[in-house]
């Protein structure tokens, strides 16, 4: 009788404390992330929602707020031709700068990925370029580019080439913003190297047994084992090339004549220049559509091409 009261007497505080062990421990990776949330919610999510609310407003830095309702969307579409201006500039921008980034930061990876002497030292020098602030590569850019005394148009000379005014030439200034552009991919090599390192060795020994050659491995390996790494990268390049502005706003200003006038600026002159933020509130959105309707298409056709190892699917899909 004694050991049963006992039992009887203790039970009770044997299920209590678990129970509270297993709150505290439900609790606490919510408290390391909090710094985060907070941080979200003030300074990401919070002037997302408070810009949606801009946007349908006349919102003046100093004078009366007014409500507009969609007068600001349809103004932007329907009255405003540097809506149309500097939506074709980026536009034309993305469709030159995407398959080039990832073209070029893939073929550098496959490089860097080749077991030879001072491979580190290659991959440091290629990644050095996106560490450097916007202003410094600006400036770095100003000096090649400069028609008179830059190096780019010596080098041209040396090959008997007489190299445009680049940045003052209307049909060369925006492919002078895609080539320095390109210059800041050192994340997207990377990218792209880890996921070269993951495709298992076995596979390029089996096809080589099989007798395929170089460019066969590219396509019936390579390729497949990547494509979810080049899925990531083409979201990434999209919405930076849709978001360019300190290069052109810092090279040409968007001159000459507006050939480098990016939507991006564009919204940056409503707000910081004009002091229109309700209107630049309904660019801002409008830029937010355009790259979600975008990563949607993109992820809604990547079945079709990227190939995931683990469940022998493509793209979520059953091949």
């Amino acid at each position: 009788m004694n050991i049963e009261s006992v039992v009887t007497h203790k039970q009770p505080a044997m299920t209590v404390q678990p129970k509270k062990l297993k709150g505290r421990a439900f609790l606490t990776p919510y408290l390391f992330i909090l710094p985060w949330i907070l941080g979200f919610l003030a300074f990401t999510l919070g002037p997302m929602i408070f810009s949606l609310v801009m946007s349908f407003f006349d919102w003046p830095v100093v004078g009366e707020v007014t409500f507009v309702g969609l007068d600001n969307y349809v103004n932007m579409f329907t009255d405003d031709p540097l809506f149309w201006q500097s939506l074709w500039v980026t536009i034309k921008f993305a469709l030159l700068f995407v398959p080039l980034n990832l073209f070029i930061a893939l073929f550098l990876a496959m490089m860097l990925n080749q077991k030879v002497k001072g491979s580190g030292f290659f991959r440091t020098v290629f990644y050095l370029p996106s560490v450097i602030s916007g202003v410094a590569l600006a400036m770095i850019w100003a000096w090649v580019y400069d028609g008179e005394y830059g190096i780019f148009n010596y080098l041209l000379s040396l090959v008997g080439i007489t190299g445009p005014d680049w940045l003052n030439d209307t049909s060369w200034a925006l492919v002078a913003m895609v080539i320095a552009s390109l210059w800041g991919q050192g994340s997207m090599v990377l990218i792209f190297l880890a996921g070269l390192k993951s495709i298992p060795e076995s596979l390029y020994e089996a096809a080589s047994i099989d007798g395929a050659g170089a460019v066969q491995k590219f396509f019936r390996i390579t390729l497949p084992m990547v494509s979810p790494t080049i899925l990531f990268n083409l979201i990434m390049t999209i919405i930076s090339a849709f978001q360019q502005l300190s290069l052109a706003l810092l090279l040409t200003g968007g001159g000459p004549l507006q050939s480098t006038y990016f939507y991006a600026m564009y919204a940056y002159d409503n707000a910081f220049k004009y002091f229109k933020m309700g209107y630049a509130s309904a660019n801002s959105w409008f830029m937010f559509v355009i790259i979600l309707v975008l990563t949607f298409l993109v992820f809604k056709t990547s079945g079709k091409w990227v190939y995931y190892e683990g469940d022998n699917r493509r793209g979520g899909e059953e091949a």
